[in-house]
């Protein structure tokens, strides 16, 4: 059975997400995309009038999206639960792909795109939401704002390039090793709030 062509679009973002994990953006050509989704090649243009710019920066506010979300449905969660998620998360990722897979948002970021701003945009876009949703989140707990803000870009920086390195190196070491250093510092910012 062929996909729907009323899939394309979504299929198209699911190819451009998975492609640039793995390869970077710049490597991401649009047939790599269509042959990647079986996506009509009419259907480009269609659904990504901007062609393959949009369409990569459009999936790249996609992931950043997904792992806001993720920070953000923290409910009840202390901020060391959102943080073994979020390490969780890319932990999971990492070992589905057989450690071929890394962080979309970071591919992009580091890549010139000197004449696609708009992609090293979106990426600066992603990233800032998620520390702006872990500060909030630490804030909730009674962090103060410069102390939580310092905090969400730790964790941000420290968990981007762990996955880089688990990558490189094929081991979770990296990610294991940051969040056993970065889960006390969580968990005293707290607890010294919590204090009376």
């Amino acid at each position: 059975m062929s996909p729907r062509r009323s899939d394309a679009r979504q299929r198209m973002l699911d190819s451009a997400t998975t492609l640039i994990r793995q390869r970077g953006a710049s490597a991401t050509s649009l047939d790599d995309i269509l042959a990647h989704s079986r996506a009509p090649r009419g259907s480009i243009y269609y659904y990504f009038p901007g062609g393959r710019t949009q369409l990569i920066e459009e999936a790249v506010e996609r992931a950043g999206a997904s792992i806001e979300q993720l920070l953000a449905d923290a409910d009840d969660l202390t901020p060391v639960e959102v943080f073994d998620g979020f390490v969780s998360a890319w932990r999971d990722g990492i070992v589905a792909s057989s450690f071929l897979s890394g962080c979309p948002v970071l591919a992009v970021a580091i890549e010139s795109n000197e004449d696609t701003p708009q992609l090293t945009a979106a990426a600066a876009r992603a990233f800032a939401s998620w520390r702006g949703a872990l500060s909030a989140l630490l804030r909730r707990h009674g962090v103060p704002p410069a102390e939580a803000r310092r905090l969400s870009s730790l964790v941000v920086a420290a968990v981007e390039g762990a996955v880089a390195i688990s990558r490189a190196e094929r081991t979770l070491q990296p990610l294991d090793d940051i969040a056993q250093t970065i889960r006390p510092l969580l968990r005293d910012a707290v607890t010294r709030r919590s204090k009376p």
